[in-house]
């Protein structure tokens, strides 16, 4: 549904895959950081215990608020300009946690996770850069590579905090140096991006539908709603881990073992799922993630053992794969190009909205559920049930309701 002629062989558009893999190995590799060390650092700088994780919540609470204005400042003046104030504000954002670490201030350091969003949100907006020149049927697979990206960002960034930690006598302010450098450094990628400037739009051209007529479309209120649900829940179960792995009895190093085979399986099926979705359709894929992500919430009820961990955890990344991919597939083959900016940045607004209420929740249910780790974890699963019934309810509906060829991905 673009205004671009893509020549058969998708050359432009594999051209700009290849340019946001690396973007999202390079620079996305400051998200796996972050978040490694970020509680940690929050706990060494706040005054009280319980707002360790805030630097976190506020991260993806900048995303959330910078989403519409990235994707506007795109549609605007295309996708490299907006990318690379995303990297700007990375290397704003650490070196204001950097300086708020120097300081040993923590409102300077949660102004720097604050502005560190912007960045997240911008990355947010590779996945649907690669589709702005693919083809319908290179479209999914296109998506689903650049998604693939995130599984060497979340082996380098892991090594580059090892690396980069203690590198100072501040602790971490090494990292967050480092996170600054990725930024400068990773910015350099966007010049070889070829991804045309939306058109500006002549007096009399269609001004396209308004927000809430987008939201109200079928296919694209299906879409947002699934690609909510699977993000929120995954940030719910995956904040939440830590806590209970380590609340259960076992040692901090299972609990990292746990989540680093969790990132390893929301990326690593990101090599064949655009196959899968142009073979089977984008509305199979979602609904089996939308049961993996079940199957991930009643194998954490089952028990506590550090296998059942593992399990739950690998089924969340999985489930959160087809899940996401598959609403973003869907949502991407779903407007007009003239609608790119509105509807991309209201998808990313509501999507972190509903990431920045797992988030805060994730605490609360683990802590405040009951008076042990065991009970909390199972607070923690039984909160997915209604909204995988609502996601899982809404995707049923659409598939059950007739449709004109005009709705077709």
């Amino acid at each position: 549904m673009s205004d671009v002629t893509v020549p058969p062989s998708d050359s432009r558009a594999k051209r700009n895959v290849t340019v946001l893999v690396l973007a999202q190995a390079i620079l996305g590799a400051q998200m796996p950081m972050i978040f490694t060390i970020g509680g940690l650092a929050g706990q060494s700088l706040a005054s009280n215990a319980c707002f360790a994780t805030l630097p976190i919540s506020l991260i993806v609470l900048g995303s959330m608020l910078s989403a519409t204005p990235v994707s506007a400042l795109m549609q605007r003046y295309g996708r490299r300009a907006g990318f690379f104030v995303g990297a700007g504000a990375g290397a704003l954002g650490g070196l204001v946690g950097a300086y708020g670490l120097y300081t040993a201030s923590f409102p300077i350091f949660l102004l720097g996770s604050l502005i560190t969003g912007t960045y997240m949100s911008a990355q947010g907006f590779y996945r649907f850069a690669a589709a702005d020149t693919a083809s319908d049927s290179f479209r999914p697979k296109a998506i689903s590579y650049v998604m693939a990206g995130g599984l060497l960002s979340a082996v380098i960034g892991p090594q580059l905090v090892k690396a980069t930690s203690d590198a100072f006598v501040v602790p971490f302010l090494g990292a967050y140096a480092a996170v600054v450098a990725i930024n400068v450094i990773g910015a350099t990628l966007f010049l070889f991006l070829d991804i045309p400037r939306p058109p500006r739009p002549a007096e009399d051209a269609p001004k396209g539908r308004t927000r809430w007529e987008l939201l109200t479309t079928p296919r694209i209120a299906v879409a947002v709603i699934c690609a909510t649900v699977s993000y929120a829940l995954m940030n719910l179960v995956m904040t939440s881990t830590p806590l209970a792995v380590v609340g259960c009895g076992y040692e901090t190093g299972d609990a990292a073992n746990v989540v680093t085979a969790h990132v390893l399986a929301m990326f690593a099926p990101s090599f064949f799922t655009g196959h899968l979705i142009a073979r089977f359709g984008v509305e199979k894929i979602m609904s089996i993630g939308l049961v993996i992500l079940a199957g991930a919430g009643i194998v954490g009820l089952s028990g506590v053992n550090l296998e059942q961990f593992f399990v739950a955890l690998i089924l969340l990344g999985l489930g959160w794969n087809f899940g996401f991919i598959g609403a973003t597939t869907m949502l991407a083959g779903a407007h007009e190009a003239h609608e790119r900016g509105r509807m991309q940045g209201l998808n990313d607004l509501i999507v972190f909205g509903g990431v920045t209420f797992a988030s805060l929740a994730s605490g609360g249910l683990m802590n405040c559920s009951g008076g042990s780790a065991q009970q909390g974890w199972t607070a923690v699963n039984l909160a997915m049930a209604p909204f995988l019934a609502l996601a899982g309810g809404a995707l049923i509906w659409l598939v059950l309701r007739p449709r004109d060829a005009a709705e077709e991905v």
